[in-house]
C-alpha cells in the first residue's frame, strides 16, 4: 500500500503543470550534452586519423627524395655508364639549355 501510495504521489508530481516542463527541459539538456560530447569524441578520432595520414605522407615524401638522391648519385651513374660501356661525351656533344 505504501509503494502504491508513493507511486501515485510521484505520478502526480511529475504530471503537474509546474514540474513537467522542468523535467522535459532537463532531459533535453542532458541528451544534448551527451550528443555534443559524442560528436566531440568523433571529431577527435577524425583529427587523429588525419594527423596520422599527414605524418605518413611526409615520411613517404622524405623516402622518395632519399631514393631519388640515391638513384641520381654520381657513383651509381658512373657504375651504370661502365656497365653499359658509355663514355664521357665530347664537348661538341654537350648542349646547354638555358
Amino acid at each position: 500500500m505504501k509503494i502504491q501510495n508513493l507511486t501515485e504521489k510521484f505520478g502526480e508530481v511529475i504530471s503537474s503543470a509546474n514540474i513537467l516542463p522542468l523535467v522535459l527541459l532537463y532531459l533535453i539538456l542532458a541528451i544534448s550534452f551527451v550528443l555534443f560530447r559524442m560528436k566531440n569524441v568523433e571529431m577527435d578520432y577524425r583529427i587523429h586519423d588525419i594527423s596520422k595520414d599527414i605524418q605518413k605522407t611526409i615520411n613517404d615524401g622524405k623516402d622518395v627524395k632519399a631514393r631519388k638522391a640515391n638513384l641520381l648519385s654520381i657513383e651509381r651513374l658512373r657504375k651504370l655508364a661502365k656497365e653499359f660501356d658509355l663514355k664521357e661525351p665530347k664537348q661538341s656533344q654537350v648542349i646547354l639549355i638555358q
